[in-house]
């Protein structure tokens, strides 16, 4: 009695990876890719692909799922709503944080994300670290251990009260990085300067939600960048700046590469199909619904943010998936109330249509190249994160995520996404393509038209040392005379 050879092929596939594009079929056998190649053997299970691009599962390496928040904020996500969503939308791999807060361990923080999580991820996770207490136990002990045990990557604060860093505790943490190898995510906004600008607003009566991109213009973003290279330069350790909005922040970032500098870019969708104008033109409080730091920027600087897609500024393409409904007393509205733009939760949900708004408007929209997608939205964060090549790729050896795109007219509706979200910031967004199947460790989790539990849950990875190099993206060439 024979057996096939495959538990799965998926046969005449347009294979595309961050580096090559070509015909192929895909074997897998246990969860993981096995062979690559041309009219392979049968599988117990086929998928004909018929020509369609097939492209890694992506990996989504800045969302927020069931974050502890202050009473009475909740995220409407946890990770059994977030990882279906992320599934639906040809997501295989999330990176969410598990935050300390200030007077707990670190290891306590990583312990009970793990409770929030065991059992309930429907595609794999790892976990960034949110270092917000850098005791000395922390510094010496509890962070340089929770490094080696595969948790490679930690988030630093400098706006927040409750989650800031001065300079002096960002050196400690960028040091603890350089010499256990970890790598450094900076979120960089000037809390003095927003502190500032708000109170100046709010005495004037300007606390509607379109205030808010006012308390958090280009320059406190500009401002912190520099601060963060500064840093990073002085301890001699690479960066990564997470949702980077603007073309400020973008120069600082092209004049470090310039100069040599390990500085690593991500942006988010809402930097490209959002513009302040969502904050509302008036004083309506609907614009709560896309309050997120940094803001939306205005329609023109959408287009430096293409471009630095497109010259390999930015490494990473990540959603920022913050979840919180708006009709809702644990989310835009606590406890109920309309309240002033302060005090608005700041995120938008994204986890979902992230890969899809840059397949369509990116890649068919003649952006960026088929390739350059899949860096972005895979083979760059795997990099960055450690868990490259297991994932973020397709290679022999790899795990079988894998993404099959259906092609053709599509319009985001909330009522059809898959999160526990009231809203989608994108809804009536008109797309050119979706996911046709997501497939997660050799199994359809979403099959185009619906959701399918997988057989056994996501497993936590273990993430190793970054595994990237930073492309140069210079300044661009002056044009004209000198005057």
């Amino acid at each position: 009695m024979s057996f096939p050879a495959f538990d799965l092929v998926v046969r005449h596939a347009r294979v595309a990876t961050a580096s090559d594009t070509f015909e192929a079929d895909l074997g897998i056998r246990d969860g993981r890719i096995v062979q690559i190649g041309t009219q392979l053997p049968a599988g117990a299970r086929e998928i004909d692909a018929a020509g369609r691009v097939v492209t890694p599962g992506g990996v989504d390496a800045h969302c927020h799922l069931d974050q502890p928040m202050a009473p009475p904020v909740r995220m409407a996500d946890d990770f059994d709503s977030g990882t279906r969503a992320a599934a639906c939308g040809g997501t295989t791999t999330v990176i969410p944080f598990a935050a300390q807060e200030k007077g707990q361990s670190l290891r306590a923080a990583v312990a009970d994300y793990h409770r929030r999580a065991e059992g309930r991820a429907h595609v794999d996770y790892a976990f960034h670290l949110i270092v917000s207490d850098p005791t000395p136990q922390v510094l010496g002990e509890e962070l340089p251990a929770l490094i080696r045990e595969g948790y490679s990557s930690f988030k630093i604060y400098m706006t927040y009260d409750e989650l800031k860093l001065d300079d002096g505790q960002i050196l400690d943490v960028l040091a603890v990085a350089r010499q256990h190898g970890a790598m450094a995510m900076v979120h960089a906004e000037n809390a003095d300067c927003i502190a500032w600008l708000t109170k100046k607003l709010e005495a004037a009566g300007q606390t509607a939600p379109r205030f808010h991109g006012l308390s958090r213009p280009m320059l406190v973003e500009r401002e912190a960048t520099h601060r963060a290279i500064a840093l990073a330069e002085l301890v001699d350790t690479p960066i990564l700046v997470v949702h980077v909005s603007g073309r400020e922040a973008v120069e600082q970032i092209r004049w470090a590469r310039a100069q040599g500098l390990k500085v690593f870019a991500e942006t988010c969708p809402q930097y490209l199909f959002l513009s302040a104008e969502d904050l509302g033109i008036d004083n309506s409080y609907l614009g709560a619904r896309c309050v997120c730091s940094p803001p939306p920027r205005d329609k023109a600087n959408q287009q430096v943010i293409w471009d630095g897609l497109a010259d390999g500024l930015f490494t990473v393409f990540s959603s920022d998936h913050a979840p919180f409904n708006y009709d809702s007393p644990e989310g835009k509205k606590p406890g109920g109330q309309e309240v002033a733009f302060r005090h608005i939760p700041n995120g938008i949900p994204g986890i979902e249509t992230r890969m899809a708004l840059l397949y369509s408007e990116g890649v068919l929209g003649g952006r960026i190249t088929l390739n350059r997608f899949v860096e972005l939205t895979a083979t760059n964060p795997a990099k960055a994160y450690g868990l490259h090549p297991r994932k973020g790729t397709i290679a022999v050896g790899a795990d079988a995520d894998l993404v099959v795109w259906d092609e053709g007219e599509r319009v985001i509706r909330n009522a059809d996404l898959h999160h526990a979200v009231d809203h989608t910031p994108y809804e009536g967004q008109r797309l050119r393509a979706w996911p046709g199947l997501t497939i997660a460790r050799g199994e359809v989790v979403w099959d185009g038209q619906d959701f399918r539990p997988p057989s056994r849950p996501g497993q936590f990875l273990a993430c190793g040392a970054p595994t990237l190099l930073p492309r140069v993206a210079a300044l661009p060439a002056r044009t004209g005379t000198d005057g």
